[in-house]
């Protein structure tokens, strides 16, 4: 892992509330050497966050607060201090189960990235993989959307399949639909990110 980011990529900062899986997936990703990012901060809601460690452990600085007690306006305030002041120019969502300000949204119109567990505009929110089973969907799976104000309701960039198989529940799906994420959020943000230059 790069002590410094290269200037010939771009910062990003990863937002999580988790484990991070797509965090790991995504900071392994930039080792590589046409990656087109490099990660300068990962940021989380929840100081008991798994993926914290992992982060530190790989020499990404970390920022970490709790949104407990806190109005959301501020915490969104904090946590775009926080990317601000590491140099990031995009942020990339992973597993971060906040909704964010119709403001800060704003500020980083176009250059905010998230990965959703379903065929948007199919099933936004919560609950994706059993909202899927229950309607008797052949798929489900995963998009790459441009965060918007409004609840996963931007512009899609991409998406991935994952087959329903007979007597599928909810988890035994977002096991494989997480593998899917995994492959093609890198992917996603690399060519959208080579776009932007």
């Amino acid at each position: 892992m790069a002590d410094a980011a290269s200037p010939a990529r771009t910062r990003v900062a990863i937002f999580i509330s988790g484990r991070g899986s797509n965090m790991a997936a995504l900071l392994y990703a930039a080792a590589l050497p046409d990656a087109a990012y490099d990660v300068v901060l990962v940021a989380t809601n929840d100081p008991q966050a798994e993926g914290l460690a992992l982060a530190e452990a790989e020499g990404i600085p970390t920022f970490a607060l709790s949104h407990k007690g806190m109005s959301r306006a501020d915490h969104d305030a904090a946590m775009d201090e926080a990317a601000r002041k590491a140099g990031a120019e995009f942020i990339v969502l992973a597993g971060y189960m906040r909704i964010l300000t119709e403001g800060f949204t704003r500020q980083w119109q176009g250059r905010m990235l998230n990965i959703h567990p379903s065929l948007l505009p199919k099933y936004p929110g919560l609950d994706t993989h059993q909202r899927a089973i229950d309607a008797g969907d052949s798929h489900g799976g995963v998009s790459v959307h441009l965060v918007t104000p409004e609840l996963d309701a931007g512009q899609v960039l991409a998406q991935m399949k994952v087959a329903i198989r007979a007597g599928e529940t909810a988890e035994s799906l977002a096991e494989r639909v997480r593998f899917a994420e995994h492959q093609l959020y890198p992917r996603v943000l690399n060519d959208y990110l080579r776009m932007q230059r």
